[in-house]
């Protein structure tokens, strides 16, 4: 039996201490947690930072850093950091040193680093997945950050240096909790289908913020029981998970082969756990790993105002649509024929869907959000001001009196920064699982 402790589905996101105590009183042989995504856009991999606050970081982290003494396991972290660029690790490197010094603890530290450097990236072969951007060599040297997706091998190779806490760059998500039990023996297939099923922690439960759960590996298949009080796992639940953030409810990729889950059965032991088996773990011929890479595409400025004029609460799509064509024209006259695009975007009413809504409200105020990206800061930061006077006073028609709208801060226009987008969505294939990635034990 191979135990993996799972606190959530990312270090940021909280998890239930109580839930957390219970679990460590389990002795797992692991604690595992992811430690980012690419769920909140490419900004943080092309800047290379966390999306979440340092002092949350840490207090989380403390908190697991304690639990993996108690347990006397190791813990290990994947994509740290949110992205998972070296800066990431080693920001993370710096919170854990704090957190053991100001707890009077040690630990041996391993860093498992998969950035990339585009010089390398831009000369080798790789493959795009299903609908990657087209890309040629001034696409990829122009990417600020790249980070290639580690897979168990990686993993592995981090635990066998016997250190207490590992920091991985980009990892698949999958492949922090695969890990140990296919180290230990245990069938591939309900190994690869047990992570995938822990990844998130307890969103494959019936109380999903809850957090914690445990994944124990008993060779041929694996039990989830979500340790949170109220917290319990079904043949639904757990089944269903193989839909999250997965085109296919049957076949997973991952590094060196997929998961192939089409004959999986799911047994609930008792109100609160089920057991999986029938996972089935299909090696490929050759072992690629995935890349990830963001680059600038512009930089952008906001303005924003609120409308309450029940006429133009009601009219305000031809008021955006008219705004818009008298700014390119000041824009033009005033600048030149300059690169740009404005985006308008009514809060309140489609701007999540846009063209793709199907209700319809009876509103009594929309925000209007206008999203200037042009090729420099400066641009970016005129053509809104340009902007300014439209959202403030624009009429309707020449017939009515000028309005006055609201600016909900000063001044109105507000720099977003650069623009990242991504870059790469392709697989590299390498001759050894370690030849993209840089394992180091730290003193």
């Amino acid at each position: 039996m191979t135990k993996v402790l799972i606190p959530s589905g990312a270090l940021g996101l909280g998890y239930d201490a109580t839930a957390l105590a219970r679990g460590v009183a389990l002795k797992p042989d692991l604690i595992a947690v992811d430690g980012g995504s690419t769920d909140s856009g490419p900004s943080y991999l092309g800047r290379g930072v966390s999306k979440y606050a340092r002092a949350s970081t840490k207090a989380e982290w403390a908190g697991l850093i304690h639990a993996r003494a108690t347990a006397g396991c190791p813990l290990v972290i994947g994509t740290a950091g949110t992205c998972g660029t070296d800066s990431t690790v080693d920001w993370l490197v710096d919170i854990t040193r704090e957190i053991l010094s100001e707890a009077g603890l040690t630990a041996k530290i391993a860093t498992l680093k998969s950035e990339q450097d585009p010089a390398d990236i831009a000369q080798t072969d790789l493959t795009p997945l299903s609908g990657a951007p087209e890309i040629d060599a001034n696409t990829i040297t122009d990417c600020t950050h790249i980070v290639a997706l580690a897979g168990a091998e990686q993993i592995a190779a981090a635990i066998n240096t016997g250190s207490d806490i590992i920091i991985a760059g980009r990892t698949t998500d999958t492949a922090i909790i695969a890990a140990l039990p296919i180290m230990h023996g245990h069938d591939a297939g309900p190994a690869w289908h047990g992570a995938k099923i822990g990844e998130c922690g307890a969103l494959c439960a019936t109380n999903p913020q809850s957090g914690v759960i445990m994944v124990d590996f008993d060779g041929d298949g694996f039990i989830v029981t979500p340790l949170a009080d109220g917290a319990h796992a079904t043949p639904h639940t757990v089944s269903a998970h193989m839909l999250y953030e997965n085109s296919d409810p049957f076949i997973l990729y991952e590094p060196g082969g997929h998961l192939d889950v089409t004959n999986a059965t799911y047994t609930a032991l008792d109100d609160t756990s089920v057991r999986v088996t029938g996972s089935k773990w299909v090696p490929s011929d050759t072992y690629t790993v995935k890349l990830e890479g963001a680059r600038i595409a512009g930089h952008q400025a906001m303005v924003m105002a609120t409308i309450r004029d029940a006429h133009y609460v009601a009219n305000v799509q031809a008021w955006c649509d008219d705004i818009t064509v008298k700014h390119r024209a000041k824009v033009t006259d005033r600048l030149g024929n300059t690169d740009f695009t404005l985006d308008l975007r009514i809060i309140g009413q489609n701007a999540t869907l846009g063209p793709l809504e199907n209700r319809t409200t009876d509103l009594t105020e929309v925000g209007v959000m206008g999203i200037v990206t042009a090729p420099t800061p400066e641009a970016a930061h005129d053509i809104a001001r340009l902007l300014n006077p439209y959202l403030l006073h624009h009429p309707l028609t020449q017939e009515e009196e000028q309005p006055t709208f609201a600016f909900p801060f000063s001044p109105a226009e507000v720099p977003l920064g650069p623009l990242y987008s991504f870059a790469l969505h392709h697989t590299m294939t390498l001759t050894d699982p370690m030849d993209a990635f840089r394992l180091e034990v730290l003193s």
